[in-house]
C-alpha cells in the first residue's frame, strides 16, 4: 500500500516548472504552491492562485505552426559527446537528398549549439518578415534554427535560466515560418531537462512521431541512454530505435577495423534487447566524420564509399520505413 500512496504522488514532469524546488508538486497538484516543499519558492504565489493551470497561451500558435510539419523527430541521448548533432546533420542531409522532401533541423541544444557549424551556416544571421523568423537555408529544401545565430561571437557563452530556455523553444515552435515541411528534426542537449520537457510539452497536440537516442559502446553512456529510454516513456514519446556512434574505428587507408570504445557490457545492442527497443545500427568512427563537420560539408556526399556512410543509409532507410 505504500509503494502505490508513493507512486500517485510523483507529479507530472510536465508539469513542474523549471526553476522549481526539489520536491515541487507539481502545477496540476491540489497541493501547488501549498505544500511545504514550496515555502520560499519563486513561483508560490502564482501556483497557489491557480493561475498555472491554464493552458500555455502559446500552444495553440504552435499548433498552427506545426500543423503543416508532417513527421516530428527528435534526436536524443542522455550523455554528451556521442555525436548526436553529427548524426542531425547526416539525417538532415540525407533527407534532403531527395529533391521533393522539404526538411527542417531546429536546435535547442541553447548552451551548446553546434549544428550551425557542423552544416558550414556557422557566420549566418536570422532575418525577419511579416510571417515570422526565417530559417536560416543550408539548400533549397533544408532549413535550420538555432540559437548559434543570434551570438554576437561563437566564443559567446549562454547563461540562461529554465524559463528563458523555454521562452526561446516557444519562439523556435510558434514564430519561425517553417514552411509546409516532411521532416522537422530537433537537435537537444545530453540530459533529460528543461529543454526535452518543453519541446515534449509544446509538440504533446501536435504530435512526436518519436525520438532516436544516440550511443557509444561504453557502459558510462549506455547508463545515460538508459535514463532517456524511461524518460521516452513516461512523458510518451516512442522510441524510433537506438544508434550505436562510433563503434569501432575504421581506417580510412586499409579498412581495417579496430575498438576504440570497448563494448564492455554488450554495447547498444546488447542495451536495445534489454530494454525492448530497436536497434537501428552502429556506426563506425572514422575520423573524416570529424572533418566533414569542422568544414560544414555532408560526409556522405563527400566520402559515399565509406563504411561509415553505408552505416548511416542503412538506418536512415530503417527510420523512414517507421514514419
Amino acid at each position: 500500500m505504500l509503494a502505490v500512496q508513493q507512486a500517485t504522488s510523483i507529479p507530472d514532469p510536465l508539469s513542474v516548472p523549471s526553476n522549481a524546488p526539489e520536491h515541487c508538486p507539481g502545477t496540476e497538484s491540489d497541493l501547488a504552491g501549498k505544500a511545504d516543499a514550496c515555502a520560499g519558492c519563486a513561483n508560490q504565489e502564482i501556483c497557489a492562485s491557480g493561475q498555472t493551470k491554464g493552458p500555455d497561451p502559446a500552444l495553440p500558435f504552435v499548433r498552427d505552426r506545426m500543423s503543416t510539419v508532417k513527421h516530428k523527430i527528435l534526436v536524443l541521448s542522455g550523455k554528451g559527446g556521442v555525436g548526436k548533432s553529427t548524426f542531425t546533420a547526416q539525417l538532415g542531409w540525407a533527407f534532403a537528398a531527395d529533391e521533393d522532401s522539404q526538411t527542417g533541423i531546429m536546435d535547442v541544444d541553447i548552451c551548446g549549439p553546434s549544428i550551425p557549424t557542423i552544416l558550414g551556416i556557422a557566420n549566418e544571421q536570422i532575418h525577419s518578415s511579416s510571417s515570422g523568423w526565417s530559417p536560416v537555408y543550408v539548400q533549397d529544401n533544408l532549413g535550420v534554427m538555432s540559437v548559434g545565430f543570434m551570438l554576437p561571437s561563437a566564443r559567446d557563452a549562454v547563461m540562461w535560466r529554465g524559463p528563458k530556455k523555454n521562452g526561446l523553444i516557444s519562439q523556435f515552435l510558434k514564430d519561425v515560418d517553417w514552411g509546409t515541411l516532411d521532416y522537422l528534426l530537433v537537435d537537444t542537449p545530453p540530459g533529460t531537462s528543461d529543454e526535452h520537457l518543453s519541446i515534449v510539452t509544446y509538440l504533446r497536440e501536435s504530435g512526436i512521431d518519436g525520438a532516436v537516442l544516440i550511443t557509444t559502446p561504453q557502459e558510462v553512456a549506455l547508463q545515460d541512454v538508459r535514463r532517456e529510454i524511461n524518460f521516452c516513456r513516461k512523458v510518451g514519446i516512442k522510441v524510433l530505435g537506438l544508434v550505436e556512434n562510433m563503434s569501432g574505428f575504421v581506417c580510412p587507408n586499409c579498412k581495417g577495423e579496430s575498438q576504440i570504445f570497448k563494448p564492455s557490457t554488450g554495447g547498444g545492442r546488447q542495451l536495445a534487447k534489454e530494454m525492448g527497443v530497436e536497434f537501428l545500427g552502429a556506426v563506425p568512427l572514422d575520423p573524416r566524420i570529424g572533418k566533414s563537420a569542422d568544414y560544414g560539408v555532408s560526409f556522405l556526399d563527400e566520402y559515399p564509399d565509406s563504411p561509415a556512410t553505408t552505416a548511416y543509409l542503412d538506418i536512415i532507410d530503417k527510420i523512414k520505413a517507421q514514419l
